[in-house]
């Protein structure tokens, strides 16, 4: 009793031991577990603010406290981890010199699905007041990430199991960091890379394929991103454009099928198809070109349910008909879809007929796709 007693007049004795358990069972005997939740620097976007470089430190273990990791402190104290993959986030311009405010969001999201070093630059001071003096200082700033990084390798990191990602101006940095580096880095990822000031900048000054052994830039807006950004896609024979398509909306991820159309015979003119899923509760509607002379038409439909969740095909024909020229009344062929990507477990399926669609006339058909 009396044993009960002291415990009850010492929570925090009994919270400490607790904690110390946890980490004891985390298997991270050999660092620091105990440390006080560091937060991005905030600046006056009036004055400005000199380059004042912070490298936050997030774990599995604890992803939404991040651990301060002073640039001439010993990272080997912290709870890094060098056996692990490491991803350094480089934030933009900071017009008013705040916290990004995606940045928590990415971190769990990295660490959700990854168990991995998240590293977080803030370099909110550096980014604040005016874009041009963001833009001077990120060489400095790249030579501190670059630093930075020597420090990790010298720890046994393997360069090739680091993966930068930069968001707009920090896209830039992140080749940058890259180039100093040369291009032997895992990887890197720009997420819009910023055009101001970077649209005809030299391949040293700005984001390019040779910044790391695979290098993606991922544009969200359609406003001829790659040559605003100036990010060339055509130097390299190993380059490649590829296109996601994403929901208008949150969470913004959707599913792809691959829509097929076959003409049962070849026409003298563009034949144009609307195909439209039905689930419960979504609808999710794309267009299938036939160009003339061609039988068949494809077309990759995004849509926010898997497909075994689809209850209803819609097609309708739409003819082009022109004052001087009357298209065709009908067409006869057959339609096919596949969920994406294809492997053993998922396989084209066609309705078992041939279809005839009158013109802007709306034919539903029911789907019995199966989940892998």
């Amino acid at each position: 009793m009396k044993m009960v007693e002291d415990l009850k007049r010492k929570p925090l004795f009994i919270l400490a031991v607790i904690l110390l358990l946890s980490s004891a069972q985390a298997g991270n005997t050999n660092r620091t577990s105990w440390h006080q939740c560091a937060d991005f620097q905030t600046a006056n976007f009036l004055h400005g603010s000199k380059l004042n470089v912070q490298f936050l430190l997030f774990t599995s273990s604890n992803p939404s406290c991040g651990e301060l990791i002073l640039a001439d402190d010993g990272i080997e104290d912290t709870s890094f981890n060098s056996s692990l993959e490491t991803k350094i986030i480089i934030h933009g311009f900071r017009a008013l010199g705040t916290k990004p405010s995606w940045i928590e969001g990415l971190v769990r999201a990295i660490l959700h699905t990854s168990h991995v070093n998240v590293i977080a630059v803030d370099w909110v001071h550096g980014s604040t007041g005016a874009y041009h003096s963001a833009v001077d200082n990120v060489t400095q700033l790249a030579l501190s990430i670059s630093h930075f990084i020597s420090k990790l390798l010298a720890l046994g990191v393997s360069g090739t199991s680091i993966h930068i990602i930069g968001v707009s101006l920090g896209a830039h940095v992140a080749g940058l960091v890259g180039h100093f580096h040369g291009g032997q880095l895992g990887r890197i990822t720009g997420l819009d890379p910023a055009g101001p000031k970077y649209t005809r900048a030299s391949l040293e000054e700005r984001l390019d394929p040779g910044d790391a052994l695979f290098v993606e830039a991922i544009h969200t807006d359609a406003d001829s991103l790659l040559e605003q950004a100036g990010v060339s896609m055509r130097r390299l024979p190993k380059e490649v454009i590829v296109y996601l398509m994403t929901s208008p909306s949150a969470p913004f991820c959707v599913h792809h099928s691959l829509v097929e159309f076959r003409l049962q015979k070849k026409r003298n003119v563009v034949t144009s198809i609307e195909i439209t899923f039905y689930s419960n509760s979504t609808k999710d509607t794309a267009k299938i070109t036939i160009p003339q002379q061609e039988e068949v038409g494809k077309r990759l439909l995004a849509h926010k349910v898997p497909l075994c969740e689809i209850n209803i095909v819609m097609l309708k024909y739409l003819p082009n008909n022109r004052f001087w020229r009357k298209d065709e009344s009908h067409i006869v062929g057959k339609f096919c879809a596949a969920p994406l990507p294809l492997n053993k477990n998922r396989t084209m399926f066609c309705l078992p007929w041939n279809i005839t669609l009158y013109g802007n006339m709306d034919l539903s058909y029911q789907l019995s796709a199966a989940c892998a």
